[in-house]
Protein backbone atom coordinates (compact mmCIF):
# COMPACT_ATOMS: atom_id res chain seq x y z
CA UNK A 1 0.00 0.00 0.00
CA UNK A 2 1.47 3.36 -1.06
CA UNK A 3 1.49 6.02 1.67
CA UNK A 4 1.19 9.77 1.19
CA UNK A 5 4.57 11.45 1.76
CA UNK A 6 5.76 15.04 2.18
CA UNK A 7 7.16 15.00 -1.36
CA UNK A 8 3.74 14.01 -2.69
CA UNK A 9 2.07 16.81 -0.73
CA UNK A 10 4.39 19.48 -2.08
CA UNK A 11 4.27 18.19 -5.67
CA UNK A 12 0.46 18.04 -5.46
CA UNK A 13 0.28 21.63 -4.19
CA UNK A 14 2.57 22.83 -7.00
CA UNK A 15 0.46 20.94 -9.55
CA UNK A 16 -2.81 22.40 -8.24
CA UNK A 17 -1.50 25.99 -8.06
CA UNK A 18 -0.09 25.72 -11.58
CA UNK A 19 -3.32 24.30 -12.99
CA UNK A 20 -5.40 26.98 -11.25
CA UNK A 21 -3.21 29.63 -12.87
CA UNK A 22 -3.51 27.93 -16.28
CA UNK A 23 -7.27 27.39 -16.06
CA UNK A 24 -8.01 30.99 -14.96
CA UNK A 25 -6.02 32.58 -17.78
CA UNK A 26 -9.14 34.32 -19.11
CA UNK A 27 -9.68 36.08 -15.79
CA UNK A 28 -6.20 37.34 -14.83
CA UNK A 29 -4.79 37.75 -18.35
CA UNK A 30 -1.44 36.06 -17.59
CA UNK A 31 -0.42 33.62 -20.32
CA UNK A 32 -0.76 29.95 -19.40
CA UNK A 33 2.77 29.28 -20.62
CA UNK A 34 4.13 31.53 -17.85
CA UNK A 35 2.33 29.55 -15.15
CA UNK A 36 3.56 26.29 -16.71
CA UNK A 37 7.13 27.64 -16.64
CA UNK A 38 6.77 28.63 -12.99
CA UNK A 39 5.34 25.21 -12.12
CA UNK A 40 8.17 23.45 -13.95
CA UNK A 41 10.78 25.49 -12.09
CA UNK A 42 9.07 24.92 -8.74
CA UNK A 43 8.84 21.14 -9.19
CA UNK A 44 12.54 20.88 -10.14
CA UNK A 45 13.62 22.84 -7.05
CA UNK A 46 11.24 20.89 -4.78
CA UNK A 47 12.41 17.61 -6.31
CA UNK A 48 16.05 18.47 -5.61
CA UNK A 49 15.24 19.38 -2.00
CA UNK A 50 13.31 16.14 -1.40
CA UNK A 51 15.55 14.01 -3.60
CA UNK A 52 12.94 12.72 -6.08
CA UNK A 53 13.64 14.94 -9.14
CA UNK A 54 16.54 16.64 -10.90
CA UNK A 55 17.24 18.78 -13.99
CA UNK A 56 18.45 15.63 -15.77
CA UNK A 57 15.18 13.80 -15.02
CA UNK A 58 13.24 16.91 -16.08
CA UNK A 59 14.93 16.82 -19.48
CA UNK A 60 14.08 13.12 -19.82
CA UNK A 61 10.43 13.84 -18.95
CA UNK A 62 9.94 16.04 -22.04
CA UNK A 63 8.22 14.18 -24.86
CA UNK A 64 10.22 15.60 -27.74
CA UNK A 65 8.20 13.63 -30.27
CA UNK A 66 5.19 15.82 -29.45
CA UNK A 67 7.18 19.08 -29.35
CA UNK A 68 9.04 18.48 -32.63
CA UNK A 69 5.93 17.27 -34.47
CA UNK A 70 3.93 20.33 -33.42
CA UNK A 71 6.69 22.73 -34.46
CA UNK A 72 7.26 21.07 -37.84
CA UNK A 73 3.54 20.98 -38.68
CA UNK A 74 3.30 24.70 -37.86
CA UNK A 75 5.99 25.44 -40.45
CA UNK A 76 4.35 23.26 -43.12
CA UNK A 77 1.01 24.98 -42.54
CA UNK A 78 2.68 28.40 -42.77
CA UNK A 79 4.02 27.46 -46.20
CA UNK A 80 0.63 26.20 -47.40
CA UNK A 81 -1.25 29.29 -46.18
CA UNK A 82 1.06 31.55 -48.20
CA UNK A 83 -0.07 29.90 -51.48
CA UNK A 84 -3.70 31.08 -51.27
CA UNK A 85 -4.85 27.50 -51.85
CA UNK A 86 -7.12 27.42 -48.81
CA UNK A 87 -8.91 30.62 -49.93
CA UNK A 88 -9.42 29.13 -53.39
CA UNK A 89 -10.82 25.93 -51.88
CA UNK A 90 -13.27 27.75 -49.59
CA UNK A 91 -14.65 29.95 -52.35
CA UNK A 92 -14.93 26.97 -54.70
CA UNK A 93 -17.04 25.16 -52.09
CA UNK A 94 -19.24 28.26 -51.71
CA UNK A 95 -19.86 28.23 -55.45
CA UNK A 96 -20.50 24.48 -55.37
CA UNK A 97 -23.23 24.93 -52.74
CA UNK A 98 -25.51 26.47 -55.35
CA UNK A 99 -27.16 28.82 -52.85
CA UNK A 100 -28.20 26.10 -50.38
CA UNK A 101 -27.10 27.09 -46.88
CA UNK A 102 -27.23 23.59 -45.45
CA UNK A 103 -25.27 22.25 -48.42
CA UNK A 104 -22.69 24.98 -47.83
CA UNK A 105 -22.39 24.12 -44.13
CA UNK A 106 -21.93 20.44 -45.08
CA UNK A 107 -19.28 21.28 -47.70
CA UNK A 108 -17.35 23.70 -45.48
CA UNK A 109 -17.78 21.39 -42.50
CA UNK A 110 -16.42 18.46 -44.50
CA UNK A 111 -13.40 20.50 -45.61
CA UNK A 112 -12.71 21.64 -42.04
CA UNK A 113 -13.05 18.08 -40.71
CA UNK A 114 -10.77 16.54 -43.36
CA UNK A 115 -8.10 19.22 -42.91
CA UNK A 116 -8.31 18.75 -39.12
CA UNK A 117 -7.29 15.13 -39.58
CA UNK A 118 -3.74 16.29 -40.35
CA UNK A 119 -3.58 19.89 -39.11
CA UNK A 120 -4.44 20.86 -35.55
CA UNK A 121 -7.87 22.42 -34.97
CA UNK A 122 -6.50 25.87 -34.10
CA UNK A 123 -4.68 26.13 -37.43
CA UNK A 124 -7.79 24.95 -39.26
CA UNK A 125 -10.06 27.64 -37.82
CA UNK A 126 -7.40 30.31 -38.27
CA UNK A 127 -7.44 29.41 -41.97
CA UNK A 128 -11.20 29.08 -42.40
CA UNK A 129 -12.61 31.59 -39.87
CA UNK A 130 -11.90 34.79 -41.86
CA UNK A 131 -12.82 33.02 -45.12
CA UNK A 132 -16.22 32.02 -43.73
CA UNK A 133 -16.95 35.62 -42.76
CA UNK A 134 -16.03 36.87 -46.26
CA UNK A 135 -18.15 34.17 -47.94
CA UNK A 136 -21.18 34.86 -45.72
CA UNK A 137 -20.92 38.62 -46.22
CA UNK A 138 -20.87 38.17 -50.00
CA UNK A 139 -23.82 35.78 -49.83
CA UNK A 140 -25.72 38.04 -47.43
CA UNK A 141 -26.26 35.40 -44.72
CA UNK A 142 -25.38 35.14 -41.03
CA UNK A 143 -21.88 33.74 -40.42
CA UNK A 144 -22.79 32.46 -36.93
CA UNK A 145 -23.86 28.90 -37.95
CA UNK A 146 -20.78 28.48 -40.14
CA UNK A 147 -18.31 29.83 -37.57
CA UNK A 148 -19.78 27.59 -34.89
CA UNK A 149 -19.71 24.63 -37.27
CA UNK A 150 -16.03 25.32 -38.07
CA UNK A 151 -15.11 25.27 -34.38
CA UNK A 152 -17.20 22.21 -33.53
CA UNK A 153 -16.12 20.14 -36.52
CA UNK A 154 -12.44 21.08 -36.28
CA UNK A 155 -12.45 19.94 -32.64
CA UNK A 156 -14.28 16.75 -33.63
CA UNK A 157 -12.23 15.95 -36.75
CA UNK A 158 -8.99 16.29 -34.82
CA UNK A 159 -10.00 13.42 -32.54
CA UNK A 160 -9.71 10.90 -35.39
CA UNK A 161 -5.96 10.90 -35.96
CA UNK A 162 -2.74 10.83 -34.02
CA UNK A 163 -1.69 14.24 -35.38
CA UNK A 164 -5.11 15.91 -35.40
CA UNK A 165 -5.05 17.30 -31.86
CA UNK A 166 -2.24 17.86 -29.31
CA UNK A 167 -3.83 15.55 -26.67
CA UNK A 168 -3.80 12.75 -29.27
CA UNK A 169 -0.07 13.22 -29.78
CA UNK A 170 0.45 13.00 -26.04
CA UNK A 171 -1.73 9.89 -25.67
CA UNK A 172 -0.25 8.12 -28.69
CA UNK A 173 3.32 8.85 -27.70
CA UNK A 174 2.79 7.73 -24.08
CA UNK A 175 0.77 4.60 -24.89
CA UNK A 176 2.80 3.56 -27.95
CA UNK A 177 -0.17 3.88 -30.32
CA UNK A 178 0.76 4.25 -34.00
CA UNK A 179 -1.06 6.32 -36.64
CA UNK A 180 -3.00 3.41 -38.16
CA UNK A 181 -4.18 2.03 -34.82
CA UNK A 182 -5.34 5.44 -33.65
CA UNK A 183 -7.33 6.14 -36.81
CA UNK A 184 -8.71 2.58 -36.87
CA UNK A 185 -10.26 3.04 -33.43
CA UNK A 186 -11.13 6.75 -33.47
CA UNK A 187 -12.33 7.05 -37.07
CA UNK A 188 -15.75 5.36 -36.51
CA UNK A 189 -16.83 7.40 -33.44
CA UNK A 190 -15.64 10.63 -35.10
CA UNK A 191 -17.71 9.80 -38.20
CA UNK A 192 -20.76 9.27 -35.98
CA UNK A 193 -20.07 12.53 -34.15
CA UNK A 194 -19.59 14.40 -37.46
CA UNK A 195 -23.00 13.29 -38.73
CA UNK A 196 -24.57 14.05 -35.33
CA UNK A 197 -23.17 17.60 -35.26
CA UNK A 198 -24.26 18.42 -38.81
CA UNK A 199 -27.85 17.28 -38.24
CA UNK A 200 -27.81 18.89 -34.81
CA UNK A 201 -26.79 22.22 -36.36
CA UNK A 202 -29.49 21.85 -39.02
CA UNK A 203 -32.05 21.67 -36.22
CA UNK A 204 -30.43 24.26 -33.90
CA UNK A 205 -30.01 26.83 -36.71
CA UNK A 206 -33.15 25.93 -38.66
CA UNK A 207 -34.30 29.57 -38.93
CA UNK A 208 -30.92 30.96 -40.00
CA UNK A 209 -30.30 28.23 -42.58
CA UNK A 210 -33.72 28.78 -44.18
CA UNK A 211 -32.89 32.43 -44.95
CA UNK A 212 -32.61 33.19 -48.65
CA UNK A 213 -29.13 33.72 -50.09
CA UNK A 214 -28.78 37.20 -51.62
CA UNK A 215 -25.73 36.54 -53.80
CA UNK A 216 -23.86 33.51 -55.05
CA UNK A 217 -20.23 33.04 -56.02
CA UNK A 218 -19.78 33.20 -59.78
CA UNK A 219 -16.02 33.69 -59.89
CA UNK A 220 -13.47 31.97 -57.65
CA UNK A 221 -10.36 33.95 -56.70
CA UNK A 222 -7.13 32.52 -58.07
CA UNK A 223 -4.09 31.18 -56.22
CA UNK A 224 -1.19 33.29 -55.00
CA UNK A 225 1.23 30.48 -55.83
CA UNK A 226 -0.51 27.56 -57.52
CA UNK A 227 2.65 25.54 -58.17
CA UNK A 228 3.67 25.67 -54.50
CA UNK A 229 0.13 24.70 -53.44
CA UNK A 230 0.22 21.68 -55.76
CA UNK A 231 3.67 20.67 -54.51
CA UNK A 232 2.44 21.06 -50.92
CA UNK A 233 -0.51 18.75 -51.60
CA UNK A 234 1.82 16.12 -53.10
CA UNK A 235 4.10 16.34 -50.05
CA UNK A 236 1.07 16.10 -47.73
CA UNK A 237 0.01 12.97 -49.63
CA UNK A 238 3.47 11.48 -49.12
CA UNK A 239 3.23 12.42 -45.44
CA UNK A 240 -0.07 10.54 -45.07
CA UNK A 241 1.47 7.43 -46.64
CA UNK A 242 4.49 7.66 -44.33
CA UNK A 243 2.25 8.18 -41.29
CA UNK A 244 0.40 5.00 -42.26
CA UNK A 245 3.62 2.94 -42.49
CA UNK A 246 5.74 4.80 -39.91
CA UNK A 247 5.44 1.99 -37.38
CA UNK A 248 6.74 -0.54 -39.90
CA UNK A 249 9.72 1.51 -41.07
CA UNK A 250 10.72 2.52 -37.54
CA UNK A 251 10.15 6.26 -37.99
CA UNK A 252 8.60 8.33 -35.22
CA UNK A 253 5.82 10.74 -36.38
CA UNK A 254 8.08 13.78 -35.88
CA UNK A 255 10.66 12.26 -38.23
CA UNK A 256 7.98 11.69 -40.88
CA UNK A 257 6.95 15.35 -40.64
CA UNK A 258 10.59 16.51 -40.66
CA UNK A 259 11.39 14.47 -43.77
CA UNK A 260 8.36 15.89 -45.59
CA UNK A 261 9.21 19.46 -44.56
CA UNK A 262 12.74 18.95 -45.87
CA UNK A 263 11.34 17.63 -49.15
CA UNK A 264 8.96 20.59 -49.45
CA UNK A 265 11.62 23.27 -48.92
CA UNK A 266 13.83 21.62 -51.55
CA UNK A 267 11.17 21.13 -54.22
CA UNK A 268 10.36 24.84 -53.93
CA UNK A 269 13.63 26.68 -53.56
CA UNK A 270 11.92 30.08 -53.19
CA UNK A 271 10.69 29.21 -49.68
CA UNK A 272 12.50 31.38 -47.14
CA UNK A 273 12.96 29.48 -43.89
CA UNK A 274 13.32 32.66 -41.86
CA UNK A 275 9.93 33.86 -43.08
CA UNK A 276 7.98 30.62 -42.56
CA UNK A 277 9.55 29.84 -39.17
CA UNK A 278 8.43 33.28 -37.95
CA UNK A 279 4.93 31.80 -37.61
CA UNK A 280 5.98 29.23 -35.01
CA UNK A 281 3.73 29.41 -31.94
CA UNK A 282 6.63 29.53 -29.49
CA UNK A 283 4.45 30.09 -26.37
CA UNK A 284 2.57 26.87 -27.13
CA UNK A 285 5.80 24.90 -27.47
CA UNK A 286 7.11 26.38 -24.21
CA UNK A 287 3.81 25.46 -22.57
CA UNK A 288 4.16 21.82 -23.65
CA UNK A 289 7.81 21.55 -22.57
CA UNK A 290 7.06 23.08 -19.16
CA UNK A 291 3.99 20.90 -18.69
CA UNK A 292 5.97 17.72 -19.43
CA UNK A 293 8.58 18.76 -16.86
CA UNK A 294 5.88 19.51 -14.26
CA UNK A 295 3.99 16.24 -14.75
CA UNK A 296 7.29 14.31 -14.82
CA UNK A 297 8.15 15.74 -11.41
CA UNK A 298 4.74 14.93 -9.94
CA UNK A 299 5.07 11.40 -11.30
CA UNK A 300 8.55 11.01 -9.81
CA UNK A 301 7.18 12.02 -6.40
CA UNK A 302 4.91 8.94 -6.49
CA UNK A 303 1.66 10.94 -6.31
CA UNK A 304 0.29 9.76 -9.65
CA UNK A 305 1.10 6.15 -8.76
CA UNK A 306 -1.00 6.64 -5.61
CA UNK A 307 -3.88 8.01 -7.73
CA UNK A 308 -3.56 5.01 -10.05
CA UNK A 309 -3.81 2.65 -7.07
CA UNK A 310 -7.10 4.28 -6.07
CA UNK A 311 -8.57 3.85 -9.56
CA UNK A 312 -7.22 0.34 -10.17
CA UNK A 313 -10.10 -1.59 -8.51
CA UNK A 314 -12.75 0.29 -10.53
CA UNK A 315 -10.92 -0.27 -13.83
CA UNK A 316 -10.35 -3.97 -13.11
CA UNK A 317 -13.81 -4.78 -11.72
CA UNK A 318 -15.98 -2.36 -13.74
CA UNK A 319 -14.00 -1.42 -16.89
CA UNK A 320 -17.04 -0.36 -18.93
CA UNK A 321 -18.32 1.90 -16.16
CA UNK A 322 -14.80 3.30 -15.68
CA UNK A 323 -14.62 4.10 -19.42
CA UNK A 324 -17.97 5.91 -19.32
CA UNK A 325 -16.89 7.87 -16.24
CA UNK A 326 -13.58 8.90 -17.83
CA UNK A 327 -15.31 9.87 -21.09
CA UNK A 328 -17.84 12.20 -19.42
CA UNK A 329 -15.53 13.57 -16.72
CA UNK A 330 -12.84 14.32 -19.31
CA UNK A 331 -15.45 15.99 -21.54
CA UNK A 332 -16.96 18.16 -18.80
CA UNK A 333 -13.55 19.25 -17.53
CA UNK A 334 -12.35 19.93 -21.08
CA UNK A 335 -15.42 22.11 -21.65
CA UNK A 336 -14.61 24.15 -18.55
CA UNK A 337 -10.82 24.16 -18.66
CA UNK A 338 -8.00 23.42 -21.08
CA UNK A 339 -7.88 19.76 -22.12
CA UNK A 340 -4.09 19.56 -22.44
CA UNK A 341 -3.22 19.75 -18.69
CA UNK A 342 -5.95 17.22 -17.84
CA UNK A 343 -4.62 14.85 -20.51
CA UNK A 344 -1.08 15.32 -19.21
CA UNK A 345 -2.20 14.46 -15.68
CA UNK A 346 -4.15 11.34 -16.72
CA UNK A 347 -1.50 9.84 -18.99
CA UNK A 348 0.95 8.72 -16.25
CA UNK A 349 -1.94 7.22 -14.26
CA UNK A 350 -3.07 5.03 -17.18
CA UNK A 351 0.50 4.32 -18.29
CA UNK A 352 1.36 3.13 -14.76
CA UNK A 353 -1.59 0.72 -14.75
CA UNK A 354 -0.67 -0.48 -18.25
CA UNK A 355 2.90 -1.18 -17.10
CA UNK A 356 1.44 -3.37 -14.35
CA UNK A 357 -0.14 -5.55 -17.01
CA UNK A 358 -3.67 -4.16 -16.67
CA UNK A 359 -5.50 -3.76 -19.99
CA UNK A 360 -6.45 -0.07 -20.09
CA UNK A 361 -6.90 0.14 -23.88
CA UNK A 362 -10.56 1.21 -23.55
CA UNK A 363 -9.50 3.93 -21.11
CA UNK A 364 -7.02 5.39 -23.62
CA UNK A 365 -9.77 5.65 -26.24
CA UNK A 366 -12.28 7.05 -23.73
CA UNK A 367 -9.75 9.70 -22.70
CA UNK A 368 -9.06 10.67 -26.33
CA UNK A 369 -12.79 10.93 -27.12
CA UNK A 370 -13.59 12.78 -23.90
CA UNK A 371 -10.95 15.51 -24.12
CA UNK A 372 -11.57 15.92 -27.87
CA UNK A 373 -15.36 16.05 -27.91
CA UNK A 374 -15.51 17.93 -24.61
CA UNK A 375 -13.86 20.95 -26.17
CA UNK A 376 -17.17 21.64 -27.94
CA UNK A 377 -18.99 22.18 -24.67
CA UNK A 378 -18.16 25.85 -24.07
CA UNK A 379 -16.71 28.92 -25.74
CA UNK A 380 -13.44 28.39 -23.83
CA UNK A 381 -13.35 24.60 -24.24
CA UNK A 382 -10.59 24.79 -26.85
CA UNK A 383 -8.27 27.41 -28.33
CA UNK A 384 -10.13 27.01 -31.63
CA UNK A 385 -13.37 28.02 -29.91
CA UNK A 386 -11.74 31.07 -28.34
CA UNK A 387 -10.44 32.18 -31.74
CA UNK A 388 -13.84 31.78 -33.42
CA UNK A 389 -15.55 33.74 -30.61
CA UNK A 390 -12.89 36.47 -30.88
CA UNK A 391 -13.31 37.03 -34.61
CA UNK A 392 -17.12 37.02 -34.26
CA UNK A 393 -16.87 39.71 -31.55
CA UNK A 394 -14.56 41.77 -33.77
CA UNK A 395 -17.04 41.47 -36.65
CA UNK A 396 -19.89 42.58 -34.35
CA UNK A 397 -17.92 45.69 -33.37
CA UNK A 398 -16.99 46.52 -36.95
CA UNK A 399 -20.60 46.16 -38.16
CA UNK A 400 -22.07 47.63 -34.96
CA UNK A 401 -24.33 44.58 -34.81
CA UNK A 402 -24.27 42.66 -31.47
CA UNK A 403 -26.16 39.75 -33.07
CA UNK A 404 -23.00 38.82 -35.02
CA UNK A 405 -21.09 38.00 -31.82
CA UNK A 406 -20.97 34.45 -30.46
CA UNK A 407 -21.68 35.01 -26.76
CA UNK A 408 -21.23 32.44 -23.96
CA UNK A 409 -25.04 32.18 -23.81
CA UNK A 410 -25.30 31.51 -27.54
CA UNK A 411 -22.61 28.86 -27.32
CA UNK A 412 -24.43 27.22 -24.40
CA UNK A 413 -27.66 27.06 -26.44
CA UNK A 414 -26.06 25.85 -29.68
CA UNK A 415 -22.62 24.37 -28.96
CA UNK A 416 -23.25 22.55 -25.69
CA UNK A 417 -26.11 20.46 -27.18
CA UNK A 418 -23.72 19.47 -29.98
CA UNK A 419 -21.22 18.25 -27.37
CA UNK A 420 -23.93 16.23 -25.60
CA UNK A 421 -24.96 14.65 -28.93
CA UNK A 422 -21.37 13.59 -29.65
CA UNK A 423 -20.84 12.21 -26.13
CA UNK A 424 -24.03 10.18 -26.33
CA UNK A 425 -22.89 8.76 -29.66
CA UNK A 426 -19.42 8.02 -28.25
CA UNK A 427 -20.98 6.34 -25.21
CA UNK A 428 -23.08 4.21 -27.54
CA UNK A 429 -19.97 3.35 -29.54
CA UNK A 430 -18.04 2.31 -26.40
CA UNK A 431 -20.97 0.19 -25.23
CA UNK A 432 -21.61 -1.57 -28.55
CA UNK A 433 -17.95 -1.73 -29.59
CA UNK A 434 -16.47 -2.55 -26.19
CA UNK A 435 -14.80 -5.76 -27.39
CA UNK A 436 -13.39 -3.91 -30.40
CA UNK A 437 -11.88 -1.23 -28.14
CA UNK A 438 -10.80 -3.64 -25.41
CA UNK A 439 -8.45 -5.66 -27.61
CA UNK A 440 -4.98 -4.26 -27.06
CA UNK A 441 -3.40 -3.48 -30.44
CA UNK A 442 -0.38 -1.61 -29.14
Amino acid sequence: MIELTGAMWFSGIILCLTFVGIFTEHFHGVERAKFAMAGAGAIIITGQLFGFYSPELALEAIDWNVVFLLAIMMIIVSIMISTGGFEHLAQYLARLSGGSQFRLIVLLGSAVTIISLLLDNVTTVIIFGPLIILICQKMGVSPIPYLLAAALLSDTGGVATLVGDPPNLMIGSAAGIDFNTFFYHMGPPVLLAWVGILFGLKFLFAKELRAKVEHEFEVVVGYKNKRLWQKSLVVMGIMVVLFVVHHHIGWAPWLVAAACLTLLVFVSRKIELEKVTAHLETPLLIFFISLFILIGGVESSGLLELVGEKFKPVIIEHPLMAAFMLLWIAAVLSALIDNIPFTAAMIPVLAGLQNEGINVSVMWWALAMGVGMGGNGSHIGSTANVYIVTISERLAREKNDPSLAITPGLWFRKGTPAMIITLMLCSLFIWLGYDFLYVEHF
